[in-house]
């Protein structure tokens, strides 16, 4: 049965993330449209659709959907074959469409077989990519297009060599302004008192600091202030007839051409996985572990792209850059997403002027720190400890492929190399899976087979997400040589997270020690359960210990 949710139940933490998505996502709206060869408008108007409206329908409660660097390659081969940008938004059109019939068909169940070593090497591999990225705007040097994931970009250059370049084009403004706002946001993220200010994030403290402190060089006369060509540049419409015709709409003559449809099933197809990418990263994210039905997530994204085409604005996917963001701004739930799109739409409509004052060094400061958050060393140790070969491989294959490639073909190698080590294991070993009906009130008995791998995360998931509330669970493995790293993820964090939520009784038998689960069949015939109250309602973590018999 499907909980109803409140939006407003954690307004005061996603307004504060929503802003900092916010402040991310309006460089990468006007970039990505800029390196499209598309109107910048468009850009921002595929940002407000995907936070109001895809944030709206889609089930995630964190990812965030937009105009994405993934796409930009296309996007600039198809308007410039297609010779008109209002017959492209019919390709784009088209490409909702079939994302819609794909929702409707359940295509998106396929991201359930995405192993958890790709997921996190293409994480940090994006985060990587964050990192090298914004150096050179760190730095005062903005040859690149904001968003640019590629490593061989559009101005001939590479991501190395961009990096090299700085030395030649240094700010020293733009430096003082990067180390003062990565000073911000660090103490934002350190200091207890700072903490508690979830109405007040360090992201925007940060951005105010930089806009006074470059307003300050520039009525000095200083040598540090940073010209306008480093600065955010959001078009400004001087009245409403110019603003009326940066809406656009699709050119119907558009859907008797065979190649507005290839361009459409092109960019369905790419949207798609890159969307189902970044559910799953961003359900790995999730510190309450909820899970999201990316059915319904191809459906929403449909819908946008539908009503982005129709007002003039690009193809959209779930990102993972702003998700990150807004994960690590502390967002609760999608309201967090909508917020971010609304006021997209009210800087265009009201301060325009206001935002094109923000530097960019100071947004890089921003995205530098979400980028060490994604690729943190403890994450390649803990692959390294866990397997290495059978984890570690895949992870940091996925990772460098990510890195010098791009998003799409990271992850294909990542899953050929995991497909392989799997294929290997099932020479020698068979599998097979039970699971037993129930109802409300029985006992729900899981046993695993001989064998379980990743290929079989869908259907351990959807029984785990089955099992109603005060529910008692047996989970066996008395069978079982082998347990992929993936499934014990899971069972750890449906025993150790929802479990507890929703009092559910569970018992492990005859897990290995090494799978460090615990409650195994050598301990007492019992399990204990800890449910935490809201910290936010009762201000401190109240504890209530349930102790209740299971059968054998």
């Amino acid at each position: 049965m499907t909980k109803k949710i409140n939006l407003f139940a954690n307004l005061k933490s996603d307004f504060a993330s929503g802003l900092v998505v916010f402040l991310v996502a309006l460089p990468l709206c006007l970039g990505i449209a800029l390196a499209s060869g598309a109107p910048l408008f468009s850009g921002i108007i595929s940002g407000i659709i995907g936070g109001i409206v895809v944030g709206y329908l889609s089930k995630s409660h964190l990812s965030v959907s937009g105009p994405a660097a993934g796409l930009t390659a296309i996007v600039l081969t198809a308007i410039t074959d297609l010779g008109a940008f209002d017959i492209f938004l019919t390709a784009v059109f088209i490409a909702g469409l079939i994302q819609l019939v794909l929702g409707f068909i359940k295509a998106g169940t396929i991201s359930n077989y995405f192993p958890t070593n790709v997921i996190e090497g293409m994480l940090a591999g994006i985060g990587i990519i964050i990192i090298l990225k914004q150096l050179p705007h760190a730095f005062g040097y903005d040859s690149d297009f904001e968003g640019d994931e590629s490593f061989f970009q559009i101005d001939g250059n590479n991501t190395f060599s961009s990096i090299f370049s700085i030395f030649n084009q240094v700010q020293l403004g733009a430096i003082i302004i990067t180390i003062i706002s990565l000073t911000i946001l660090i103490a934002w993220d350190k200091i207890p008192f700072l903490k508690k200010l979830k109405l007040i994030p360090g992201a925007l403290v940060a951005v105010v600091t930089g806009v006074v402190l470059n307003q300050f060089f520039i009525a000095s006369g200083s040598t540090l202030a940073i010209e306008s060509k480093h600065l955010v540049s959001l078009p400004i419409p001087s009245n409403f007839e110019e603003f009326k015709d940066i809406i656009m709409t699709p050119n119907l003559s558009g859907f008797a051409n065979s190649k507005v449809w290839i361009t459409g099933v092109t960019i369905a197809i790419v949207a798609s996985i890159e969307t189902l990418l970044c559910i799953e990263a961003s359900d790995r994210m999730d510190v309450q572990k909820r899970y999201t039905d990316t059915n319904v997530e191809l459906k929403a994204q449909g819908i946008g792209n539908m009503i982005s085409a129709l007002l003039g604005g690009l193809p959209m996917t779930s990102v993972v850059v702003r998700t990150s963001a807004n994960n690590n701004a502390g967002a609760k739930s999608k309201m967090s997403t909508i917020i971010h799109g609304v006021l997209l739409l009210i800087s265009v409509l009201a301060i325009p002027i206001i935002l094109n004052k923000i530097p960019l060094a100071t947004l890089a400061a921003i995205l530098l720190l979400v980028g060490y958050k994604l690729a943190k060393p403890k994450t390649l140790k803990h692959f390294w400890d866990k397997d290495k070969i059978f984890q570690f491989i895949p992870f940091i294959a996925t990772l460098v492929a990510v890195v010098f490639t791009d998003l799409l073909k990271g992850v294909a190698l990542g899953m050929i190399i995991n497909v392989i080590f799997i294929l290997i294991g099932n020479s020698k070993r068979a599998y097979q899976f039970k699971k037993e009906n129930y109802a409300d009130g029985d006992i729900i008995h899981i046993d695993l087979a001989q064998e379980v791998s990743f290929l079989n995360k869908a259907a351990i998931k959807a029984t785990l997400n089955d099992i109603p509330e005060n529910s008692k669970v047996i989970i066996t493995a008395h069978n079982t040589v082998y347990i992929a790293h993936d499934i014990l993820d899971l069972i750890h964090e449906f025993k150790t997270t929802r479990a507890i939520h929703e009092n559910i009784k569970v018992k492990l038998k005859g897990f290995k020690a090494a799978y460090n689960l615990e409650n195994t069949d050598q301990e007492q015939n019992k399990v204990t359960f800890e449910h935490y109250y809201d910290a936010a309602k009762r201000k401190t973590i109240k504890k209530e210990i349930f102790t209740e018999e299971i059968p054998d």
